[in-house]
């Protein structure tokens, strides 16, 4: 797939981001159940832009996690093919999560998060760093609002401390 070869070649040093975006990954899987739609009927996936678009906005999201410098204790220690592998993974879950032709084989929210220590304020960081890569890709109102209300619903398998 070209957007995954591409998306590799960008990802770099941003990769140590991995984990907390597979997290939000893993939520937006949990929390979705099955696929939203809109009135008209199209995926959260379709209305995101589809594959393409989902990778282009993972890349620039852990490149954001890798380098702020509250997030990126979460982000050490993992070696560049298993960086690239958390990436991908991540990508697949998104797709699944909005409806489109992907399947996630990661593991659940809670398994993943258990004994990292985040903190509220770690998610709030997190939410701020996804919310400057929504607004670098224009995404519109309606789909940011979805995907914020499906994260909210698993804060409590994430957040570990107040």
């Amino acid at each position: 797939m070209p957007a995954t070869r591409a998306g590799r070649k960008r990802f770099g040093t941003a990769a140590m981001g991995a984990v907390v975006i597979a997290s939000l990954a893993i939520a937006l899987v949990t929390a979705f159940g099955q696929a939203q739609t809109s009135p008209t009927g199209k995926s959260l996936y379709t209305r995101l832009g589809g594959y393409d678009a989902l990778a282009a906005v993972t890349d620039d999201f852990i490149g954001r996690l890798a380098t702020d410098p509250q997030l990126s204790k979460f982000f050490v220690g993992h070696s560049v093919d298993s960086l690239h592998r958390i990436r991908q993974l991540l990508v697949d879950q998104l797709c699944a999560a909005t409806g489109g032709p992907c399947y996630y084989i990661g593991r659940d929210m809670k398994t993943v998060h258990k004994g990292l220590g985040i903190t509220e304020a770690d998610w709030t960081e997190t939410v701020k760093d996804l919310t400057a890569t929504l607004d670098k890709f224009k995404v519109p109102t309606q789909e940011r609002n979805e995907l914020f209300a499906l994260l909210t619903k698993i804060k409590p398998d994430i957040v570990e401390k107040p």
